[in-house]
């Protein structure tokens, strides 16, 4: 597992051939409305999988072809989420924390070790390690940040559908102005995180 090398990405260096290593990362703490979505993924070295990346740096097109790939080639994959009461409620943080939770225990096999993108780790049950930027530097890690990506960016699609009118299926739920002034002139819907200050700020005035 500590050789396979392609495009720049590499398996966790420090493993063995018995290692289950899973990769976790997540889509959705800055945005305004909607859930936060993380990913798991056990990759498997027998079966690589070439342009793994960090989901911002790749385009749509190549998001969706490596979607199907991982979820195809992978050992295991799984996506955990937390809702916007329960981000409400916790705060993003731990609200993110417990979605990777979730996402790792949905595993069909588990884990020796788990790297999460990002400088901290909630409680898995095994050993883990937070990887800053290991979205660009892992390849699980790098799989994770794309299924997580494209699971949120389709349910933001369908979102927009039932809200129209707040251009939810370009922003993601991010606070663009073009975002801000449909809160403004719209209100706020049952997506909005209400906890977040561009959000409680429309809801008071």
């Amino acid at each position: 597992m500590s050789e396979w090398v392609q495009t720049g990405l590499e398996f966790c260096k420090d493993s063995g051939p018995e290692d289950i290593i899973a990769g976790v990362d997540e889509v959705g703490r800055g945005p305004l409305c909607g859930a936060v979505v993380t990913a798991a993924v056990v990759l498997d070295p027998e079966r690589p999988i070439a342009g793994l990346n960090d989901s911002k740096k790749l385009s749509e097109k190549k998001r969706d072809v490596l979607f199907d790939e991982i979820r195809e080639k992978a050992i295991s994959w799984s996506v955990g989420r937390c809702e916007v009461e329960e981000i409400d409620r916790l705060n993003i943080l731990q609200a993110t924390m417990v979605a990777m939770q979730r996402a790792v225990a949905g595993l069909s096999v588990k884990p020796t070790l788990v790297l999460v993108d990002g400088n901290r780790t909630p409680e898995f049950g095994c050993p883990a390690r937070a990887e800053v930027k290991g979205d660009g530097r892992i390849a699980e890690i790098s799989a994770a940040s794309i299924i997580a990506k494209v699971v949120r960016d389709r349910e933001m699609i369908e979102l927009d559908r039932k809200y129209p009118g707040y251009g939810i299926a370009g922003h993601k739920g991010y606070p663009t102005k073009a975002h801000m002034e449909a809160l403004k002139a719209l209100g706020v819907t049952p997506i909005h995180r209400r906890s977040f200050k561009p959000v409680r700020e429309c809801l008071e005035s």
